[in-house]
C-alpha cells in the first residue's frame, strides 16, 4: 500500500488521511494536500489496492475483507504516529471512510466528506445493455479479476494519466456498492465531528442529495457546506474557507 505525504513546516501530532475517489489515486490531491498541510497537519494520501502506486490488480479488489484490513491497518499504523487522525473521503472515498468508521471508530477523530450524495443525478450513468450485462456476468464467473466494467460520466478527469483506472471488475463494484449510493451510511451513532461539502456544480450529486446523505449519518456534531463554483473534482481555493474554519475551531 502506497502512502503519499505532505509534511507541515513544523512537527505535528495531527494528521489527515485522504481516501481518493473511483478511477483516481492520491497524486491528483496534491493541491489539497499541500494547502491542508499549511494548517499544521501532516496530510497523507492512500492509494487503494489496485490503484496508483499500490500493489494489486488494476481496477480490482479481491474481497471486502481485504479492503477492510487495508483501511484498518493503515489507520492503526498512522495512530501510532499521530494522536489526532481525521479521514478525508472524496467521492468513492466517502464510502471508504464510512467502512473504516464501522471497523475502527476508536482510532478516528473526525470525518471530512466531499462530493457525495444519497443518490446520483438521473442520467449520469448510462444503463448497461443486455449484451454488456451478459459479458460482465460471464467474466465475473470465469475471470473475476479481469476488469470489464467501464466507468465513465461527463466531466471526468485524469484521462491522460496512466495511473488512473477506467475499468473495474464486478466484484470491485459489489464491494464498494458503487451502484447503490444509499449504502453510504453507518449503523451506529457517531460522536466524532463530521463535515460534508459539495460543489454547487457537481456533475454527479445535487446539493440536496449531499444534504440528505449527511442527514442519514447518525450523529449530532455535523456541519454542511456548499462550494460555490465547485464541481465533482475541482474546487476554487476560496471554497475551502468553511472547511479550514471547521478544522481550526474543532481541532
Amino acid at each position: 500500500m502506497f502512502l503519499r505525504v505532505w509534511e507541515p513546516t513544523k512537527k505535528s501530532n495531527k494528521a489527515i488521511l485522504i481516501l481518493h475517489g473511483i478511477t483516481a489515486y492520491s497524486g491528483p490531491y496534491e493541491v489539497m494536500g499541500k494547502n491542508l498541510s499549511k494548517l499544521d497537519y501532516t496530510v497523507l494520501g492512500l492509494d487503494l489496492r489496485g490503484h496508483g502506486l499500490s500493489d494489486g490488480k488494476r481496477g480490482d479488489y479481491p474481497s471486502r475483507k481485504r479492503l477492510i484490513m487495508d483501511l484498518t491497518e493503515t489507520i492503526a499504523f498512522l495512530k501510532q504516529k499521530f494522536s489526532i487522525l481525521i479521514l478525508l473521503g472524496h467521492s468513492l472515498g466517502v464510502l471508504s471512510a464510512l467502512i473504516a468508521v464501522n471497523h475502527c471508530l476508536e482510532d478516528i477523530n473526525g470525518l471530512i466528506l466531499m462530493s457525495a450524495g444519497i443518490e446520483a443525478k438521473p442520467g449520469v450513468y448510462t444503463p448497461l445493455s443486455t449484451k454488456e450485462k451478459l459479458k460482465i456476468l460471464f467474466s465475473s464467473i470465469f475471470s473475476p479479476s479481469k476488469p470489464v466494467i467501464s466507468y465513465k460520466h461527463d466531466g471526468m478527469t485524469g484521462l491522460d494519466d496512466p495511473l488512473f483506472n477506467f475499468k473495474y471488475t464486478l466484484r470491485f463494484m459489489k464491494i464498494f456498492k458503487i451502484f447503490d449510493a444509499k449504502s453510504l451510511k453507518t449503523t451506529e451513532k457517531l460522536k466524532i465531528p463530521i463535515i460534508l461539502g459539495v460543489g454547487d456544480q457537481d456533475q454527479i450529486f445535487t446539493v440536496e442529495s449531499a444534504q440528505k446523505l449527511l442527514d442519514e449519518i447518525p450523529g449530532d456534531n455535523k456541519k454542511f457546506f456548499v462550494i460555490s463554483g465547485g464541481t465533482h473534482t475541482d474546487f476554487p481555493e476560496e471554497g475551502f474557507v468553511p472547511l479550514i474554519n471547521w478544522l481550526e475551531e474543532t481541532f
